[in-house]
């Protein structure tokens, strides 16, 4: 199959505090300043490591990077913040330049990679959407041809004669990912900017992506830190890691090998460890979507499993097992539930397995948070603690939609979301 993409010992090095002065003399000013071991008379910042001057230093934002893309595939791009993967797409959409390595593309790219790529604020979103055509090589014909689509598709039907630097950023990522999809590019590169729209446009976004490389044959690349997004959409996937490309494979698998770096966290703020038998010990600590699959950001609202895998020794089968696990806040704790207040004791366990708890809605405002785990036998909190120290696993809540109002629920004050129905009642007699 022909390959939309090829990429091959791609690399982009920055030299630290080292930038273009936007003025030819000033360029060379600061040159001839470092020539004679002077002070830079433009430069603002001076960094330093350890007491040492550390302008233009050399700084990896990724290296040896290589892989391809078929056409049709869509190749989601995870990995820590700090990998290199917004400056792989920058360079893949030829905003910047490699340093080393080359990257071969075939027929037109659109990319969207911050709310506003592309959009002129002075020009209206009609105008921008004929700019972006002629920016990819479209005629005003092709263009024309689905206008229509586009507007409808980004849900600004009134608002398309309105100068863009008016519109919201949920208007304004609607309407730049609507002109990406809708203007034919042979291939399509999103960056994480789809988390500004609400559930609803996520969604739709996420159906026009499968849509486009499916059924049109378009190559699609994705970069999101939504685990469950890149699972459900992307056909395979590669992983980022400190720069390096660390993986790259099926998509549900990458996932999985990501998820499982930073499985196990000590040290929960507001939590003092203390000393158990060490009789039982967590092996792995990880949530999971009800249809399977590990997810690391819970949408709020939805239900939970959390799987608490264990490798235990010397546990008699007298013992009554009392499994408990705790929700941390950045100061607090939010609450607890232990299996033993629900009536329910677990005795004769196996050398391995896994104690599951199924959360039937995550109810919690979105933030992050930290998931305790605590193990004690016969019911004795001090003598009966079986784990060492207690693990815990550092996730996020994101927003969803909550209410089932077709809008995002995000950050609001308290800890809990609340579902009720509201009414009113007339008192006129």
């Amino acid at each position: 199959m022909e390959k939309s993409l090829q990429v091959e010992d791609l690399g982009k090095c920055y030299r630290l505090g080292v930038i273009s002065r936007g003025m030819l003399y000033k360029d060379i000013q600061s040159w001839w300043a470092k020539v004679r071991n002077q002070e830079d008379p433009h430069s603002s910042i001076r960094s330093t490591q350890m007491g040492r001057d550390t302008t233009g230093q050399e700084f990896w934002a990724f290296r040896d990077v290589s892989f391809s893309v078929k056409r049709g595939e869509i190749l989601g791009i995870i990995g820590r913040n700090g990998a290199g993967k917004s400056t792989l797409l920058k360079v893949l959409s030829q905003i910047t330049a490699p340093t080393e390595g080359k990257c071969k593309l075939n027929g037109r790219v659109a990319s969207l990679l911050e709310v506003g790529t592309g959009f002129h604020g002075e020009l209206t979103g009609r105008e921008n959407i004929f700019l972006n055509g002629a920016i990819l090589g479209m005629s005003r014909a092709e263009v024309r041809s689905c206008f229509d689509q586009i507007v409808e598709f980004a849900e600004v039907g009134q608002f398309v004669d309105t100068p863009v630097k008016r519109y919201s950023s949920g208007m304004y990522v609607r309407l730049a990912f609507s002109v990406a999809a809708h203007l034919q590019p042979d291939l399509l590169i999103v960056d994480e900017v789809l988390a500004v729209g609400d559930a609803a446009f996520q969604k739709k976004c996420l159906g026009r992506m499968d849509e486009a490389a499916f059924k049109e044959g378009r190559t699609i690349l994705f970069v999101s830190h939504n685990m469950t997004s890149v699972r459900t959409l992307c056909t395979r996937a590669i992983l980022l890691k400190k720069g390096r490309l660390e993986a790259d494979g099926p998509a549900a698998e990458i996932v999985d090998r990501y998820l499982e770096e930073g499985v196990i966290q000590t040290g929960i703020v507001g939590r003092t460890p203390h000393d158990g038998t060490g009789r039982l010990r967590v092996t792995a600590l990880q949530f999971e979507a009800p249809d399977g699959g590990r997810i690391e950001e819970l949408p709020v609202g939805a239900p939970a499993i959390i799987r608490i895998t264990y490798r235990a020794t010397d546990i008699k089968k007298t013992d009554t097992i009392a499994v408990g696990v705790g929700v941390v806040g950045s100061s607090e704790g939010i609450f607890n539930n232990y299996s033993n207040y629900a009536g329910i004791y677990f005795r004769d366990i196996p050398t391995e397995g896994a104690f599951i708890f199924r959360w039937p809605s995550v109810d919690l405002v979105p933030g992050h948070y930290s998931l305790d785990i605590r193990v004690v036998a016969n019911g004795d909190h001090h003598t009966g603690e079986l784990l060492d120290g207690p693990p815990a696993l550092a996730f996020s809540v994101g927003a969803a939609d909550f209410h089932g109002s077709g809008r995002n629920t995000g950050l609001n004050f308290g800890t809990f979301l609340v579902r009720g129905d509201w009414s009113l009642e007339s008192s006129q007699t």
